[in-house]
Protein backbone atom coordinates (compact mmCIF):
# COMPACT_ATOMS: atom_id res chain seq x y z
CA UNK A 1 0.00 0.00 0.00
CA UNK A 2 1.42 3.36 -1.07
CA UNK A 3 0.55 5.85 1.62
CA UNK A 4 2.79 8.32 3.39
CA UNK A 5 1.79 9.48 6.84
CA UNK A 6 2.84 13.00 7.91
CA UNK A 7 5.46 13.09 10.64
CA UNK A 8 5.81 15.68 13.39
CA UNK A 9 9.20 15.15 15.03
CA UNK A 10 9.61 15.63 18.75
CA UNK A 11 11.52 18.70 19.91
CA UNK A 12 12.51 16.97 23.17
CA UNK A 13 14.07 13.58 22.32
CA UNK A 14 14.21 11.11 25.18
CA UNK A 15 17.39 9.57 26.47
CA UNK A 16 17.71 6.02 25.24
CA UNK A 17 18.07 3.34 27.93
CA UNK A 18 21.05 1.11 28.57
CA UNK A 19 20.27 -1.96 26.42
CA UNK A 20 21.72 -4.22 29.10
CA UNK A 21 19.21 -2.95 31.66
CA UNK A 22 15.99 -3.18 29.68
CA UNK A 23 12.91 -4.60 31.38
CA UNK A 24 9.62 -5.28 29.63
CA UNK A 25 7.18 -2.47 28.87
CA UNK A 26 8.49 0.40 31.00
CA UNK A 27 10.24 2.68 28.48
CA UNK A 28 8.72 4.20 25.35
CA UNK A 29 10.21 5.73 22.22
CA UNK A 30 9.95 9.30 20.95
CA UNK A 31 6.99 8.94 18.60
CA UNK A 32 3.64 7.22 18.16
CA UNK A 33 1.11 6.70 15.39
CA UNK A 34 -2.41 8.13 15.66
CA UNK A 35 -5.48 7.74 13.44
CA UNK A 36 -9.16 8.66 13.89
CA UNK A 37 -12.44 7.03 12.91
CA UNK A 38 -15.83 8.61 12.32
CA UNK A 39 -18.86 7.26 10.43
CA UNK A 40 -18.52 10.07 7.90
CA UNK A 41 -14.80 9.74 7.13
CA UNK A 42 -14.15 6.17 8.35
CA UNK A 43 -10.44 5.72 9.25
CA UNK A 44 -8.66 8.97 8.42
CA UNK A 45 -5.92 11.47 9.31
CA UNK A 46 -3.21 8.92 10.11
CA UNK A 47 -0.09 10.65 11.38
CA UNK A 48 3.10 10.12 13.39
CA UNK A 49 3.45 12.50 16.31
CA UNK A 50 5.59 12.86 19.46
CA UNK A 51 4.79 10.30 22.16
CA UNK A 52 2.73 11.97 24.84
CA UNK A 53 -0.48 12.10 26.90
CA UNK A 54 -3.87 11.44 25.29
CA UNK A 55 -6.51 14.06 26.06
CA UNK A 56 -10.02 12.59 26.52
CA UNK A 57 -13.31 13.63 28.11
CA UNK A 58 -14.07 12.00 31.49
CA UNK A 59 -17.24 10.63 29.86
CA UNK A 60 -15.30 8.85 27.08
CA UNK A 61 -16.86 5.45 26.39
CA UNK A 62 -13.69 3.40 26.80
CA UNK A 63 -13.44 4.38 30.48
CA UNK A 64 -16.95 3.21 31.31
CA UNK A 65 -17.70 0.27 29.04
CA UNK A 66 -14.29 -1.10 28.10
CA UNK A 67 -14.79 -0.97 24.33
CA UNK A 68 -11.21 -1.32 23.18
CA UNK A 69 -8.66 -3.75 21.80
CA UNK A 70 -4.89 -4.11 21.50
CA UNK A 71 -2.22 -6.12 19.73
CA UNK A 72 1.46 -6.90 20.20
CA UNK A 73 4.34 -7.68 17.88
CA UNK A 74 8.07 -6.92 17.66
CA UNK A 75 10.72 -5.37 15.43
CA UNK A 76 14.26 -6.76 15.34
CA UNK A 77 17.60 -5.44 14.11
CA UNK A 78 19.35 -7.98 11.91
CA UNK A 79 23.14 -8.37 12.01
CA UNK A 80 23.35 -6.68 8.58
CA UNK A 81 21.36 -3.66 9.80
CA UNK A 82 17.99 -4.56 8.30
CA UNK A 83 14.87 -3.95 10.40
CA UNK A 84 12.61 -7.00 10.46
CA UNK A 85 9.01 -7.64 11.54
CA UNK A 86 7.73 -11.14 12.29
CA UNK A 87 4.44 -12.02 10.55
CA UNK A 88 2.84 -8.55 10.94
CA UNK A 89 0.05 -9.44 8.52
CA UNK A 90 -1.15 -12.05 11.02
CA UNK A 91 -1.38 -9.37 13.71
CA UNK A 92 -3.32 -7.16 11.28
CA UNK A 93 -5.75 -10.01 10.61
CA UNK A 94 -6.15 -10.74 14.32
CA UNK A 95 -6.83 -7.05 14.98
CA UNK A 96 -9.89 -7.31 12.77
CA UNK A 97 -11.08 -10.52 14.44
CA UNK A 98 -11.02 -8.66 17.74
CA UNK A 99 -12.60 -5.57 16.17
CA UNK A 100 -15.51 -7.60 14.87
CA UNK A 101 -16.16 -9.04 18.34
CA UNK A 102 -15.91 -5.64 20.03
CA UNK A 103 -18.06 -3.66 17.53
CA UNK A 104 -15.01 -1.66 16.41
CA UNK A 105 -14.63 -0.77 12.71
CA UNK A 106 -12.15 -2.99 10.92
CA UNK A 107 -8.87 -1.57 9.64
CA UNK A 108 -7.47 -2.37 6.21
CA UNK A 109 -4.70 -4.92 7.02
CA UNK A 110 -2.31 -3.37 4.49
CA UNK A 111 -2.91 0.06 6.01
CA UNK A 112 -2.20 -1.31 9.48
CA UNK A 113 1.06 -2.96 8.44
CA UNK A 114 2.13 0.20 6.62
CA UNK A 115 1.43 2.32 9.70
CA UNK A 116 3.56 -0.07 11.76
CA UNK A 117 6.38 0.06 9.22
CA UNK A 118 6.43 3.84 9.09
CA UNK A 119 6.37 4.54 12.83
CA UNK A 120 9.08 1.89 13.37
CA UNK A 121 11.15 3.55 10.64
CA UNK A 122 10.88 6.92 12.37
CA UNK A 123 12.05 5.44 15.69
CA UNK A 124 14.40 2.78 14.30
CA UNK A 125 17.26 4.02 16.49
CA UNK A 126 15.25 2.73 19.47
CA UNK A 127 15.58 -0.90 18.34
CA UNK A 128 18.04 -2.63 20.68
CA UNK A 129 20.41 -5.15 19.10
CA UNK A 130 21.23 -7.69 21.83
CA UNK A 131 19.90 -11.21 21.28
CA UNK A 132 17.37 -11.09 24.11
CA UNK A 133 16.04 -7.61 23.25
CA UNK A 134 13.66 -6.16 20.66
CA UNK A 135 11.33 -3.25 19.98
CA UNK A 136 7.86 -4.16 21.21
CA UNK A 137 5.04 -2.69 19.09
CA UNK A 138 1.66 -2.05 20.70
CA UNK A 139 -1.25 -1.05 18.41
CA UNK A 140 -4.49 -0.32 20.27
CA UNK A 141 -7.94 1.12 19.54
CA UNK A 142 -10.23 2.90 22.00
CA UNK A 143 -13.87 4.03 21.80
CA UNK A 144 -14.01 7.82 22.09
CA UNK A 145 -17.68 8.87 22.18
CA UNK A 146 -18.25 11.18 25.18
CA UNK A 147 -21.42 9.35 26.14
CA UNK A 148 -22.84 7.44 29.11
CA UNK A 149 -25.01 4.65 27.78
CA UNK A 150 -24.48 1.05 26.81
CA UNK A 151 -24.10 1.09 23.04
CA UNK A 152 -21.20 0.83 20.62
CA UNK A 153 -19.24 4.02 20.17
CA UNK A 154 -19.39 5.76 16.82
CA UNK A 155 -15.91 7.29 17.03
CA UNK A 156 -12.53 5.67 17.73
CA UNK A 157 -8.82 6.36 17.96
CA UNK A 158 -6.06 4.01 16.81
CA UNK A 159 -2.60 4.40 18.32
CA UNK A 160 0.68 2.55 17.90
CA UNK A 161 3.34 2.97 20.58
CA UNK A 162 6.84 1.45 20.73
CA UNK A 163 8.87 0.12 23.64
CA UNK A 164 12.45 -1.24 23.66
CA UNK A 165 12.30 -4.39 25.77
CA UNK A 166 14.42 -7.08 27.34
CA UNK A 167 13.19 -10.59 28.26
CA UNK A 168 9.57 -10.80 29.45
CA UNK A 169 10.66 -12.95 32.38
CA UNK A 170 13.74 -11.86 34.32
CA UNK A 171 15.19 -15.33 34.04
CA UNK A 172 14.91 -15.36 30.26
CA UNK A 173 14.71 -19.01 29.17
CA UNK A 174 15.00 -20.31 32.73
CA UNK A 175 12.02 -22.61 33.47
CA UNK A 176 9.13 -20.94 35.26
CA UNK A 177 6.92 -22.09 38.14
CA UNK A 178 3.21 -22.22 37.27
CA UNK A 179 0.18 -22.47 39.58
CA UNK A 180 -2.83 -24.31 38.14
CA UNK A 181 -5.86 -22.04 38.59
CA UNK A 182 -9.13 -23.81 39.40
CA UNK A 183 -10.97 -21.06 41.31
CA UNK A 184 -11.17 -18.11 38.92
CA UNK A 185 -12.35 -18.18 35.29
CA UNK A 186 -10.69 -16.34 32.43
CA UNK A 187 -13.08 -17.14 29.57
CA UNK A 188 -15.91 -19.36 28.37
CA UNK A 189 -17.20 -20.22 24.90
CA UNK A 190 -19.25 -17.31 23.60
CA UNK A 191 -17.17 -14.76 25.51
CA UNK A 192 -14.13 -12.77 24.42
CA UNK A 193 -11.42 -15.32 25.21
CA UNK A 194 -10.28 -15.50 21.58
CA UNK A 195 -10.11 -11.70 21.24
CA UNK A 196 -7.25 -9.50 22.42
CA UNK A 197 -9.09 -7.15 24.77
CA UNK A 198 -8.12 -5.59 28.06
CA UNK A 199 -11.06 -7.14 29.89
CA UNK A 200 -9.56 -10.62 29.48
CA UNK A 201 -6.39 -9.47 31.20
CA UNK A 202 -8.17 -7.48 33.91
CA UNK A 203 -10.13 -10.64 34.77
CA UNK A 204 -6.87 -12.55 35.15
CA UNK A 205 -5.12 -10.16 37.53
CA UNK A 206 -6.52 -11.55 40.79
CA UNK A 207 -5.41 -15.08 40.00
CA UNK A 208 -1.96 -13.91 38.92
CA UNK A 209 -1.59 -11.78 42.06
CA UNK A 210 -2.40 -14.75 44.28
CA UNK A 211 -0.02 -16.99 42.32
CA UNK A 212 2.85 -14.53 42.73
CA UNK A 213 2.22 -14.37 46.49
CA UNK A 214 2.70 -18.14 46.55
CA UNK A 215 5.99 -17.91 44.64
CA UNK A 216 4.73 -18.71 41.14
CA UNK A 217 5.36 -16.74 37.94
CA UNK A 218 2.01 -17.31 36.26
CA UNK A 219 -1.15 -19.41 36.28
CA UNK A 220 -2.32 -22.26 34.08
CA UNK A 221 -5.96 -21.62 33.23
CA UNK A 222 -8.48 -24.45 33.11
CA UNK A 223 -11.79 -24.36 31.25
CA UNK A 224 -14.53 -22.28 32.82
CA UNK A 225 -17.21 -25.00 32.94
CA UNK A 226 -15.64 -28.16 34.35
CA UNK A 227 -12.43 -26.56 35.66
CA UNK A 228 -10.63 -29.56 34.27
CA UNK A 229 -9.41 -29.00 30.70
CA UNK A 230 -6.09 -27.25 30.09
CA UNK A 231 -6.34 -23.92 28.25
CA UNK A 232 -3.66 -21.19 28.53
CA UNK A 233 -0.63 -20.32 30.65
CA UNK A 234 -1.12 -16.72 31.72
CA UNK A 235 -1.36 -14.76 28.49
CA UNK A 236 0.36 -17.48 26.43
CA UNK A 237 -0.61 -20.68 24.66
CA UNK A 238 0.41 -23.91 26.40
CA UNK A 239 2.17 -26.98 24.96
CA UNK A 240 2.77 -30.36 26.63
CA UNK A 241 5.07 -33.11 25.37
CA UNK A 242 3.73 -36.43 26.67
CA UNK A 243 5.29 -39.74 25.70
CA UNK A 244 6.87 -38.20 22.61
CA UNK A 245 3.65 -36.52 21.39
CA UNK A 246 3.13 -32.74 21.66
CA UNK A 247 -0.32 -31.50 22.67
CA UNK A 248 -1.91 -28.05 22.71
CA UNK A 249 -5.49 -26.95 23.26
CA UNK A 250 -7.61 -26.36 20.14
CA UNK A 251 -9.00 -22.95 19.15
CA UNK A 252 -12.56 -23.37 20.40
CA UNK A 253 -13.20 -19.72 21.26
CA UNK A 254 -11.76 -19.50 24.77
CA UNK A 255 -8.06 -19.07 24.03
CA UNK A 256 -6.14 -16.57 21.95
CA UNK A 257 -5.12 -17.76 18.46
CA UNK A 258 -1.46 -16.97 19.10
CA UNK A 259 0.79 -16.09 16.19
CA UNK A 260 3.74 -17.72 17.95
CA UNK A 261 1.46 -20.73 18.59
CA UNK A 262 0.75 -21.02 14.88
CA UNK A 263 4.45 -20.64 14.08
CA UNK A 264 5.35 -23.38 16.58
CA UNK A 265 2.76 -25.75 15.13
CA UNK A 266 4.10 -25.19 11.62
CA UNK A 267 7.70 -25.73 12.72
CA UNK A 268 6.89 -28.90 14.66
CA UNK A 269 5.05 -30.40 11.70
CA UNK A 270 7.87 -29.33 9.37
CA UNK A 271 10.33 -31.19 11.62
CA UNK A 272 8.16 -34.31 11.57
CA UNK A 273 7.16 -34.10 15.22
CA UNK A 274 3.95 -35.79 16.35
CA UNK A 275 1.79 -32.79 17.30
CA UNK A 276 -1.93 -32.77 18.15
CA UNK A 277 -4.50 -30.07 18.87
CA UNK A 278 -7.00 -31.62 21.28
CA UNK A 279 -8.70 -31.07 24.61
CA UNK A 280 -6.96 -32.76 27.55
CA UNK A 281 -7.30 -32.47 31.30
CA UNK A 282 -4.91 -31.42 34.02
CA UNK A 283 -5.56 -34.85 35.55
CA UNK A 284 -4.13 -36.44 32.40
CA UNK A 285 -1.05 -34.23 32.70
CA UNK A 286 -0.47 -35.33 36.28
CA UNK A 287 -1.03 -38.98 35.39
CA UNK A 288 1.52 -38.63 32.59
CA UNK A 289 4.01 -37.23 35.09
CA UNK A 290 3.34 -40.07 37.54
CA UNK A 291 4.06 -42.61 34.81
CA UNK A 292 7.23 -40.83 33.71
CA UNK A 293 5.78 -39.76 30.36
CA UNK A 294 5.58 -35.96 30.85
CA UNK A 295 8.66 -34.82 28.92
CA UNK A 296 8.22 -31.04 28.55
CA UNK A 297 5.83 -28.16 29.17
CA UNK A 298 6.26 -24.74 27.58
CA UNK A 299 4.29 -21.59 26.78
CA UNK A 300 4.39 -19.59 23.55
CA UNK A 301 3.68 -15.91 22.94
CA UNK A 302 5.00 -12.71 21.40
CA UNK A 303 6.42 -11.36 24.64
CA UNK A 304 8.53 -14.34 25.74
CA UNK A 305 8.48 -16.35 22.47
CA UNK A 306 9.11 -19.68 24.27
CA UNK A 307 8.86 -20.01 28.05
CA UNK A 308 9.74 -23.45 29.48
CA UNK A 309 7.85 -24.63 32.57
CA UNK A 310 9.81 -26.38 35.30
CA UNK A 311 7.14 -26.79 37.96
CA UNK A 312 3.37 -27.14 38.19
CA UNK A 313 1.24 -26.93 41.33
CA UNK A 314 -2.37 -28.17 41.26
CA UNK A 315 -4.40 -28.60 44.46
CA UNK A 316 -1.15 -28.36 46.46
CA UNK A 317 0.39 -31.20 44.43
CA UNK A 318 3.74 -30.01 43.07
CA UNK A 319 5.44 -31.75 40.16
CA UNK A 320 8.84 -30.99 38.62
CA UNK A 321 9.12 -31.20 34.85
CA UNK A 322 12.30 -32.29 33.05
CA UNK A 323 14.38 -31.80 36.21
CA UNK A 324 13.49 -28.09 36.07
CA UNK A 325 15.64 -27.74 32.95
CA UNK A 326 14.95 -26.44 29.47
CA UNK A 327 13.70 -29.24 27.23
CA UNK A 328 15.13 -30.11 23.84
CA UNK A 329 11.99 -29.05 21.95
CA UNK A 330 11.71 -25.77 23.87
CA UNK A 331 15.32 -24.89 23.14
CA UNK A 332 15.11 -25.91 19.48
CA UNK A 333 11.93 -23.86 18.93
CA UNK A 334 13.35 -20.78 20.63
CA UNK A 335 16.60 -20.95 18.70
CA UNK A 336 14.86 -21.42 15.35
CA UNK A 337 12.23 -18.70 15.82
CA UNK A 338 14.83 -16.29 17.18
CA UNK A 339 17.08 -16.98 14.19
CA UNK A 340 14.23 -16.37 11.74
CA UNK A 341 13.15 -13.18 13.50
CA UNK A 342 16.70 -11.79 13.37
CA UNK A 343 17.43 -12.86 9.78
CA UNK A 344 20.13 -15.36 10.80
CA UNK A 345 18.67 -18.34 8.96
CA UNK A 346 16.72 -18.98 5.80
CA UNK A 347 13.08 -17.99 6.21
CA UNK A 348 11.48 -20.84 4.29
CA UNK A 349 8.01 -19.89 5.56
CA UNK A 350 8.04 -16.28 4.36
CA UNK A 351 7.37 -14.97 7.85
CA UNK A 352 9.78 -12.04 7.99
CA UNK A 353 8.88 -8.61 6.57
CA UNK A 354 11.61 -6.04 6.06
CA UNK A 355 10.80 -2.50 7.14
Amino acid sequence: MKVSFPVTKTTTPRQKPNPRELVFGTIFSDHMFEMSYSPQKEWHDGKIVPYGPIMLEPSTAVFHYGQEMFEGLKAYKADDGRILLFRPEKNADRINVTNERMCIPTVDPELMVEAIRQVVTVDQDWIPEADDTSLYIRPFIIATDPYLGVRPSKTFKLYIILSPVGPYYKGGLAPTKILVEDKYVRAIIGGTGYAKVGGNYAASLKAQEEAIKKGYSQVLWLDGIERSYVEEIGTSNAFFKIDGEIFTSPLTGTILPGITRDSVLQLLKHWGENVTEKRFTIQEVYEAHASGKLDEVFATGTAAVISPVGELCWKDQVITINNNEIGDISRKLYDEINAIQRGRTTDTFGWVVEV
